[in-house]
């Protein structure tokens, strides 16, 4: 059950400096992935979009989502520290999961680096679950 007055809404403009602070604070970022570059491409795209979660004009929440037209993904999956416990990164998951349904995507991949297990606890309660296979990953730039 989330807090009254969550909603969640498509990232605008204003809100970059915000969401990039949120994902600071959640440690969601890396040396090698610029969060603002990420941002810039990814949202509002046919195939991608960061929505936000907000309480009272404030941003507590996001989600990066996109798809490739069969499979789907999320990334930058964030609450903050002090909203935490309160249902927000479900609501935040269902919302990602009704964008994909909503552009007839047919599965929602994620990773999650294996030392975190806290984070692999919560997608098992929304009932994902693993599946064994070799990522392989190569850097182009």
């Amino acid at each position: 059950m989330t807090p009254d007055g969550f909603q969640i809404r498509s990232m605008r403009d204003e809100d970059v400096e915000t969401v990039v602070s949120l994902w600071t604070a959640c440690g969601l970022t890396r040396p090698w992935n610029d969060p603002y570059r990420d941002i810039s491409l990814a949202r509002g795209k046919p195939n991608s979009d960061v929505l936000v979660g907000e309480i009272e004009g404030r941003i507590v929440a996001s989600v990066m989502v996109g798809h490739d037209g069969h499979r789907g993904v999320v990334y930058y999956v964030s609450v903050a520290p002090d909203a935490r416990r309160r249902g927000l990164g479900e609501a935040m998951m269902r919302e990602a999961e009704s964008w994909l349904r909503a552009r007839q995507v047919e599965k929602l991949n994620l990773l999650i680096r294996p030392e975190n297990e806290a984070v692999r606890a919560f997608y098992e309660k929304l009932g994902y679950q693993e599946e064994v296979r070799i990522n392989m990953a190569r850097r182009l730039l």
